[in-house]
């Protein structure tokens, strides 16, 4: 609250109405007098008052009444009551109805003074936690993850219960569903929401500049390192750090990342000595890592830190259902960051995305909404500025040869994967160096489109 609050003196005693009227005025409060209830609650239906001071014992309506119609009519008013001392039982049970706190008569300008202050300042708190928790929700309160379906709704209920936890959790599922905003989630509905949240992508740096990334390195401990640097640990001290694509880490990471959740504790490149952490881990795969343990990719005894909790989340192509809530939701957010009028999908455009198969999931539905607003040029979008066509779409800007097919699938599922070579090879189910070849066939480039 930046102005000063309003006050609303009630007592039947002319000399107490005016004596608290000049204390409070000379203190800088804006002040109106009531000299019964019923003139109170008729003042208070015609302006908003922050704060009322309210005799107990009053002819005809008493401080009682007077509060329970007051509160009905303005639940943000904050009451204080004024009693003798004969009837402080009634006072407190004021309080038990919502009264901030009571004052004893007489009492001095001091006494006054102190609890207006409480109750400002109690006011304040209270609109910043209002604010803050708005701020929150709007962030993290699901908005972000939309999803209609028995299984979205399920994952909603399990970040309520597990967000307020300490647990590690492993979000599992394919690329492109979703599995930092889960990340979000937990952390901004857990009592570490107001300290860092600190992602980092696994599986897009080789295993030199992801030990440095996660654990920081003193000056001098490479080549280059001319200064010391924090590592991704200690930027997440007290609150969350999200490890993305953690089946892709090489085993020395694993054995030092799981140093770090049994002792809590990591050491910079270059530095023997030891930093305390206190963090969240989240950590999130597309990989299958049981399968990966069985192949000797992966430590079991990792595995089984990190998946102390699990959250799945289901490719699109299994909950359809939530594709239409999607699609609006994207073309929405797209058209105010185009600064674009908003546009509808036409039935058939939607029919069209229903149909499709997503295996970029919602990352893929994302980029084709915003590349459909981006081509078409008219109050809808239509079955034309969509990429791919199914049943009775127009199936003429498919590639005819089966090279160019093969060109444009390499190209898709790099662009899905952000362009991760391994992760772009796995999912083709083919290895490294194949892709590589092909990328080389094709003259294939990163930016290419």
């Amino acid at each position: 609250m930046t102005k000063m609050p309003s006050i609303l003196v009630v007592d039947d005693e002319a000399a107490i109405r005016e004596s608290l009227k000049d204390w409070l005025m000379e203190d800088g409060y804006g002040v109106a007098l009531a000299a019964d209830g019923k003139t109170a609650v008729a003042m208070v239906e015609g302006s908003q008052y922050d704060v009322i001071l309210l005799d107990l014992k009053m002819p005809g309506m008493d401080g009682l009444e007077t509060m329970r119609c007051i509160k009905e009519i303005s639940p943000d008013s904050e009451i204080l009551m004024m009693t003798a001392y004969a009837s402080v039982d009634t006072a407190v049970q004021a309080m038990k109805e919502g009264a901030f706190d009571y004052l004893v008569k007489p009492f001095d300008p001091d006494e006054v003074e102190l609890q207006i202050k409480k109750i400002v300042a109690h006011r304040e708190m209270r609109f910043e936690n209002i604010m803050l928790r708005k701020k929150l929700e709007e962030q993290y309160q699901y908005d972000e993850i939309i999803g209609k379906s028995a299984v979205m709704q399920e994952i909603f209920d399990l970040i309520d219960r597990v967000a307020p936890s300490e647990s590690t959790v492993l979000i599992t599922g394919e690329s492109g569903t979703g599995k930092e905003l889960i990340a979000q989630a937990l952390h901004g509905n857990s009592s570490r929401c107001f300290m860092p949240f600190v992602a980092i992508n696994c599986g897009s740096l080789p295993e030199s500049l992801l030990e440095s990334e996660l654990f920081g390195y003193e000056k001098g401990a490479f080549t280059g390192a001319d200064h010391a640097r924090r590592g991704r640990f200690e930027m997440a001290q007290g609150g969350t750090i999200f490890l993305d694509e953690i089946g892709d880490i090489s085993l020395k990471t694993q054995v030092d990342l799981l140093r770090v959740l049994q002792q809590r504790e990591i050491s910079r490149l270059g530095s023997e000595s030891a930093i305390e952490v206190d963090v969240r881990i989240l950590a999130a795969t597309n990989r299958d890592l049981k399968a990966a343990i069985k192949k000797g990719d992966f430590r079991e005894d990792l595995f089984y830190r990190l998946n102390v909790i699990t959250i799945h989340v289901p490719p699109l192509r299994e909950r359809k259902e939530d594709i239409p809530l999607l699609a609006k939701a994207f073309v929405k957010q797209q058209c105010v960051e185009m600064n674009k009028e908003m546009v509808k999908i036409s039935p058939g455009a939607m029919r069209q995305l229903m149909d499709y198969h997503w295996p970029g999931n919602v990352r893929e539905l994302e980029n084709i909404v915003e590349r459909a607003l981006v081509i078409g040029s008219g109050k809808e979008i239509v079955i034309g500025d969509l990429p791919f066509s199914h049943g009775d779409g127009d199936a003429s800007d498919l590639p005819k040869s089966l090279k160019a097919v093969e060109k444009a699938h390499i190209l898709r599922i790099l662009e899905q994967t952000n362009w991760n070579i391994s992760k772009a090879a796995r999912e083709m189910d083919i290895d490294r160096q194949t892709l590589y070849n092909k990328m080389k066939k094709y003259a294939i480039k990163k930016g290419e489109s």
